[in-house]
């Protein structure tokens, strides 16, 4: 490969230095337009300032986003621990069916589950009209609550199962053998060996609950992300949407830095020499069997079922002929920015995951963390801070498909990274360096060696954002150009209207879609497992 001299004597590849450039431009679109969040946060005097952050609907929104959150981990600990157990380690009856049926729910985002609980409730709702039951409307805390723990608690088993997979039998043979009653059991050896999956798991959820827009504006929850959407677009106060947005980035780094703290320092792996004890299932008598089958069945059908039985209710209340045409275009419009973000995503995951696997150094390191920028800042205020950015700096940019195509390829720019990064690290350098032997120039070489060998990983992160993109909904809310109604705008837009018939062959629709991201999870698994 071509080198380049530099002043020291040392020589630095070309690649390198081309690898590092286009990484620190990726990295710094991740930072500008929150200098402009910034910059237009700041526009107010320091009075203004400290009169914004210090209103009472200030403190209480914080409250209403802890209080909602702290629900959502509670909720999802309480269905995915147990689910996990049930499945990792005892011998429980079509348990690999279980495992498939509790991963499905990621194919219901909580705004389609939170249309879910409201189409089953009220006069004309599906209890009502099918079993003569009226529920009442859910809203508030306990409506969000409920929506987003039915759609997030997979995150959470996903990792608690592989936790319990991994757990050493014999620590917890070994406790026993010491007199520790099965309580004790867990609770000094098993639990705190499941708390890097907890914290994983609670992390992931925290940071979706934390920015979450659909679910909370359906059930009319006042959390950051929806006043900073009704301060925005109501053009109330644009400097103190601003303040919210930053106020809320500030928490979910908050929550990722603790996360971060807590892990600091743990050991979990064993010490002494010789190899664990094989893992021994519990075995679970009849009684055990219909307890374990009755708590998965419930949540089976609060998950799954519901969703499925409101929208089929919905959808045959009237002909579907009509709403073809209109669904098809809404398809093709959320297709016109999924397939570019997915492309676009591929291609800045690339370089950046080039210089982490082939070039490592204290800047490869800084670059790929930049490159998690956007997935960590809650959707609704990255977009915000691309609306700022494109008033201010780049008019020509605002309610644009460029813009909101790019910001999609940014905010899942760490889904296409990880599974490119991880194909990197399998392609071996050797073959690289020989095929340059050869004769083969750098382009060449990328062609005929590298890329078979990672192309795998790049389709692997092109299908993530795609369906990560057909669904997305607070981005699109705030950037989508005059006259753009992809299947999560129309289907929102007309359950927040009340037109539930009409928004269930867009729910359906997105549900349809999300099943390939699930698919794609559960291939994953199953690849994983062996």
């Amino acid at each position: 490969m071509t080198d380049l001299a530099i002043t020291s004597g040392r020589r630095i590849p070309a690649a390198r230095i081309l690898f590092s450039v286009v990484g620190l431009m990726i990295g710094g679109m991740m930072l500008l337009p929150l200098y402009y969040l910034l910059l237009r946060a700041f526009q107010a005097d320091f009075s203004t300032v400290m009169g914004l952050l210090w209103r009472p609907r200030t403190g209480q929104l914080l409250l209403n986003t802890a209080a909602l959150t702290g629900g959502v981990l509670v909720f999802a600990t309480v269905i995915a621990l147990p689910l996990a157990w049930l499945v990792s380690r005892t011998n429980l009856a079509g348990r690999r069916v279980l495992n498939i049926l509790v991963v499905l729910p990621l194919a219901v985002p909580g705004y389609v589950m939170a249309y879910a609980l409201i189409g089953l409730a009220g006069n004309y709702g599906f209890l009502n009209q099918t079993l003569g039951f009226t529920l009442p409307r859910p809203q508030g805390w306990w409506g969000a609550t409920l929506a987003l723990s039915l759609y997030t608690f997979p995150y959470l088993y996903l990792n608690l199962r592989a936790a319990f997979a991994g757990l050493d039998a014999s620590l917890e043979e070994s406790a026993r053998a010491l007199g520790c009653s099965a309580r004790e059991v867990f609770m000094r050896v098993t639990l705190p060996h499941l708390m890097p999956a907890l914290l994983a798991g609670w992390l992931v959820i925290g940071l979706y609950v934390i920015g979450d827009f659909g679910a909370v504006a359906l059930m009319r929850y006042e959390a950051f992300s929806y006043v900073i959407y009704v301060q925005y677009s109501a053009a109330f106060d644009r400097v103190y949407a601003a303040w919210l947005a930053l106020i809320l980035i500030a928490i979910a780094l908050t929550v990722v830095w603790w996360e971060s703290r807590l892990r600091e320092g743990a050991h979990y792996a064993r010490t002494g020499s010789g190899s664990g004890a094989a893992l021994k299932r519990l075995r679970l008598g009849l009684a055990g069997q219909a307890a374990g089958w009755g708590f998965a069945g419930a949540v089976v059908l609060a998950s799954i079922g519901l969703p499925v039985a409101v929208l089929t209710f919905w959808m045959t209340r009237g002909p579907l002929e009509p709403v073809l045409a209109p669904l098809f275009d809404s398809f093709v419009q959320s297709l016109s920015v999924a397939v570019p973000s997915a492309a676009l995503a591929a291609v800045m995951a690339l370089p950046v995951a080039v210089l982490a696997v082939r070039y490592p150094s204290p800047l490869s390191t800084l670059i790929n963390r930049l490159a998690f920028v956007g997935y960590a800042v809650p959707a609704l205020a990255f977009a915000l801070a691309f609306v700022f950015f494109s008033l201010q700096g780049a008019r020509w940019l605002y309610q644009t498909h460029l813009l909101l195509i790019t910001v999609y390829a940014l905010a899942f720019l760490a889904l296409a990274l990880g599974p490119i990064r991880s194909a990197m690290y399998h392609a071996r350098p050797s073959l690289e360096e020989a095929a340059r032997a050869l004769g083969h120039g750098p382009v060449s070489t990328f062609c005929r060696v590298t890329f078979p060998t990672i192309r795998p990983g790049i389709v692997a992160g092109m299908v993530l954002v795609f369906v990560i993109a057909m669904k997305e909904l607070p981005i699109a809310f705030l950037l989508a150009p005059t006259g753009f109604r992809p299947l999560a705008i129309t289907m929102f837009s007309r359950t927040s209207e009340g037109m539930l018939m009409d928004a269930a062959p867009y729910a359906a629709a997105i549900i349809a879609f999300s099943a390939i991201f699930v698919g794609f999870v559960l291939r994953h698994d199953r690849k994983a497992g062996g």
